[in-house]
């Protein structure tokens, strides 16, 4: 159950994000709540996985699926590089992340 909200908390970290750049371009109560809201409800869901799952792997697993659902969402829907090295780069992020759910 923790692995679970652990990957719901990454992806409403990624909402979080998109709400960040949507104030960025228009700073209006509806971009404000999904800024506030998706990291609200993130951040309690990582404080609940990181009741069994040690901080130092909760914390990593958070950030890498932030990471890259950010650089994806930006690709997708905010024009960003597509260049071969960075999709290359964010496989690796997401290799360590597998890894390290291996291991735990």
């Amino acid at each position: 159950m923790a692995w679970t909200l652990l990957i719901v908390a990454g992806l409403l970290e990624v909402v979080g994000v998109i709400g960040i750049k949507r104030v960025a371009v228009r700073n209006d109560w509806p971009n404000n709540l999904i800024l506030i809201g998706g990291f609200f409800i993130s951040f309690s869901l990582l404080t609940r996985a990181m009741e069994t799952i040690p901080l130092s792997t909760a914390y990593a697993v958070w950030t890498g699926i932030g990471s890259v659902g950010a650089a994806v969402v930006g690709m997708l829907f905010f024009q960003e590089s597509r260049q071969a090295l960075r999709l290359l780069c964010l496989l690796g992020v997401i290799g360590c992340v597998v890894g390290l759910r291996l291991v735990e």
